[in-house]
C-alpha cells in the first residue's frame, strides 16, 4: 500500500488548518478530499450535507464545537463523555460513509463486524 502524494497531503493539511482543523470541520473536509479525491468545494458540500449545515458553517468554530459534541465526533479539548481517539474516528467514518484505514484495522484486530455501531 502506497503512502499517497506527499504534495497532496500538504495541501489537504493546509486547507484543513485554514478551516480550523478539528476546531471546526477542516479535518472532515480534508478526509473527503483525500479518501474520495474530491475538490475542496465538493468536499465542503458533502460534509455540510452529512452534518445538515451550510458549507459556511463548517468554518465556524463555535457552531462546530457544539455540533461535534452533539454528534460525538471529537473536539480539540477533551470533554467528559465525548468520544476521543479511535471512538471518534469510528463515528466519523460512519457519519461520512467512508473507510478510514486505522478504523478498519482496529475492527479487524478487535473482531468488530463492519457496519456494527459499537461506540454509541
Amino acid at each position: 500500500m502506497g503512502t499517497g502524494d506527499p504534495a497532496g497531503m500538504h495541501l489537504a493539511h493546509l486547507l484543513a488548518s485554514s478551516m480550523g482543523g478539528i476546531r471546526a470541520a477542516g479535518d472532515l473536509v480534508a478526509r473527503m478530499q483525500l479518501s474520495k479525491k474530491m475538490r475542496i468545494d465538493d468536499a465542503k458540500k458533502y460534509v455540510a450535507d452529512k452534518l445538515h449545515v451550510t458549507p459556511l458553517d463548517l468554518s465556524d468554530p463555535t457552531m462546530m464545537r457544539g455540533l461535534r459534541e452533539e454528534l460525538d465526533i471529537g473536539t480539540i479539548t477533551g470533554v467528559p463523555g465525548i468520544a476521543k481517539g479511535m471512538a471518534a474516528k469510528v463515528r466519523i467514518a460512519e457519519l461520512l460513509d467512508i473507510e478510514i484505514n486505522s478504523v478498519e484495522q482496529f475492527k479487524k484486530k478487535t473482531g468488530l463486524v463492519a457496519g456494527e455501531k459499537q461506540f454509541h
